[in-house]
């Protein structure tokens, strides 16, 4: 009897032991889960301003575009006035225009010359100018009894201002490209 009743207290006391480790573990894994469910919650607080910080920086690389795009205009600005006063320079006696229209930075002129030598000098001259560069002819054309020349088209490119372009006297100056500074007769 006395062997029984030490087997049962054993028993007891191992269920007991048993319990105190099931609920010392309850417990340990409930703080444990606790403590992954607010670092859940820490991480998605986190993930959102993660994306408000990255489409903050999508704005702005949207603005510093969109200011790029400005100083580039602002920049810009003068050009068509040197433009316009480098076409009057470099058209020839002659010669008058009919029509000019720009697409970007390539012009179509249209206009008239007493001969075709004048076409070739304002050709010539547009080579040489610092501000029109790659002259092509399109066409010559010579009719009899309508007008006392010839009809030509020609394109040319303008050259833009250089981005740091400002020399000594404060006015911008064009940067010519590799291909006008190289090709072309003067």
């Amino acid at each position: 009897m006395g062997f029984l009743v030490s087997l049962g207290a054993a028993t007891a006391a191992a269920a007991v032991v048993t319990f105190a480790f099931y609920l010392l573990f309850s417990s340990l894994i409930g703080g444990q889960q606790q403590r992954n469910d607010r670092l859940k919650k820490e991480i998605a607080v986190l993930d959102k301003q993660i994306e408000e910080i990255n489409s903050l920086e999508a704005q702005k690389q949207q603005f510093i575009a969109r200011m790029q795009i400005i100083e580039k205009l602002q920049r810009s600005r003068p050009e068509i006035v040197h433009v316009f006063d480098e076409i009057v320079r470099t058209l020839p006696d002659g010669a008058y225009l009919t029509s000019l229209k720009q697409t970007g930075a390539r012009l179509k002129i249209d206009g008239v010359a007493q001969s075709s030598t004048r076409v070739s000098s304002f050709m010539r001259n547009i080579d040489a100018s610092e501000w029109l560069d790659a002259p092509e002819l399109e066409v010559v054309e010579t009719k009899k009894g309508e007008t006392l020349g010839s009809n030509f088209t020609l394109f040319a490119n303008q050259v833009s201002v250089a981005a740091e372009g400002d020399d000594e006297s404060g006015t911008q100056r064009p940067r010519r490209t590799a291909s006008a500074e190289s090709g072309g007769s003067p």
